[in-house]
């Protein structure tokens, strides 16, 4: 099979921008879907996985195939989010930088309908959106997309859900000329009904070593807990991960805001990001996680499409989640470009007949990971302890007068002896509080 770009039919312009941003190897998605896109005329569905380089696989082909002089809009990528719409627009620029004619927009919620209006005065080329807002711009005449040779749906089985009606109206808007280019990681009956009635009947389907998300380099795991030690469990196993990156799963935006609140109050270096925050938030949150300030992100699904953040250790569930599509996108967060990665599921005793429902659909093969005993958690949460007393900021408010009597009572005391007299008191305090528990 072909190995170089040159091979693919990437022209050299092309081939030396991908040079200049250290891209010179092809994945096996581009090396099926670029020849495909720019030889043949037939739509596409694409099974590939997240992180194997599908913006590029259509990107690169769509670039090539725009005629710059014509004022229309020739190409539309549609995606569920505007996090991934703003990863595939930034990607698009910087691949089309050697030929700055082509221009590429991106039209989702975090800037006004009004700003997007004026920029789509402008010529635009390639437009990147997410259904909603694309349907609020038509609906405008703000925008035209008759004249649209290729529409893409990336991450199509995400947008299934609570977007398939708008997806539909854009299918039913774009000329029947237009070539369709799907791109899935699962192919459920509702993206079956949806090539049917709207895909060519002579489209043709790529699979991309989609034999089960097991081989992507993802072990994975469940451990199975009561309710009432599920946050004590999940802390230990931060703890023993302080130095690596990666991302907590919940199913509702309560329960996200709920542990973010946790993890900050145990000083764990953590940000949270749902769909309910504001486009200014969720960049900042996102931008010191890809810099590395922010070690644990806490997230919906729908709000973590599109994060591409190399060399996340790990992808924690914190719930179990309601679709197993669902379960293949969050652990495709990890084990990116050929690296290693664990999935993590913590269960309650009620939920471990669904493990096995995971196991035949998707072809993969849980390990259970033994909980943390009580000694484990009860270290631990002393360590949580003592690096929280550790960050905690002096209160300049307290009199030095005050201050005095306190280091009056404490003086003769050396510093070993201090940590374990503190230590003896947090330790019986801890044993009161748990008798009282097991009391009540």
């Amino acid at each position: 099979m072909a190995k170089q770009f040159s091979d693919l039919g990437i022209n050299n312009q092309l081939q030396a921008r991908l040079k200049d941003i250290d891209i010179t190897k092809p994945t096996e998605v581009q090396k099926k879907v670029i020849p495909f896109i720019l030889q043949r005329k037939k739509d596409l569905v694409a099974l590939a996985k997240t992180g194997t380089g599908k913006t590029a696989a259509f990107g690169l082909p769509l670039l090539q195939l725009i005629t710059p002089e014509h004022n229309t809009i020739q190409s539309i990528i549609l995606v569920p989010t505007r996090e991934l719409g703003k990863q595939i627009q930034s990607n698009l620029s910087l691949f089309a930088s050697y030929k700055p004619e082509i221009s590429v927009i991106g039209i989702f919620g975090g800037a006004t309908i009004k700003s997007q209006e004026e920029a789509l005065k402008r010529t635009t080329h390639i437009v990147v959106a997410t259904p909603g807002r694309l349907i609020d711009l038509i609906e405008r005449k703000a925008i035209d997309i008759t004249n649209t040779s290729y529409l893409v749906l990336d991450e199509v089985d995400e947008m299934m859900g609570a977007l398939h009606l708008e997806v539909e109206s854009i299918l039913k808007e774009i000329p029947k000329t237009s070539r369709i280019l799907m791109f899935t990681a699962t192919m459920p009956g509702t993206i079956k009904q949806l090539v049917q009635n709207y895909l060519s009947k002579n489209v043709v389907t790529i699979e991309t070593d989609m034999v089960s998300v097991g081989h992507q380099g993802i072990l994975h795991q469940y451990t199975v807990v009561e309710p009432i030690e599920k946050l004590d469990i999940l802390l230990h196993f931060l703890f023993t991960r302080d130095d690596q990156q990666g991302i907590i799963f919940c199913k509702t935006k309560a329960a996200v805001n709920k542990l973010g609140k946790n993890l900050a109050k145990n000083k764990f270096p953590s940000g949270t990001i749902h769909g309910s925050l504001t486009q200014g938030i969720r960049d900042r949150v996102m931008g010191q996680f890809r810099e590395g300030h922010i070690k644990v992100l806490v997230a919906t699904d729908l709000a973590a499409r599109g994060i591409d953040v190399k060399n996340l250790s790990y992808v924690i569930n914190y719930h179990l989640p309601d679709t197993y599509e669902a379960y293949v996108h969050r652990t495709g967060r990890t084990a990116r470009a050929g690296a290693n990665g664990l999935s993590l599921t913590i269960l309650q005793k009620e939920e471990i007949e669904d493990i096995t429902g995971f196991e035949n659909e998707l072809g993969i093969k849980f390990k259970e990971l033994k909980k943390a005993d009580s000694g484990s958690i009860e270290e631990n949460n002393t360590l949580l302890w003592a690096r929280k007393i550790f960050k905690t900021k002096p209160n300049r408010t307290v009199s030095d007068e005050f201050k005095s009597k306190i280091k009056t009572i404490f003086h003769h005391l050396t510093k070993e002896e201090l940590v374990e007299k503190v230590l003896a008191n947090h330790l019986h305090h801890l044993a009161q509080t748990n008798k009282g528990k097991l009391n009540k």
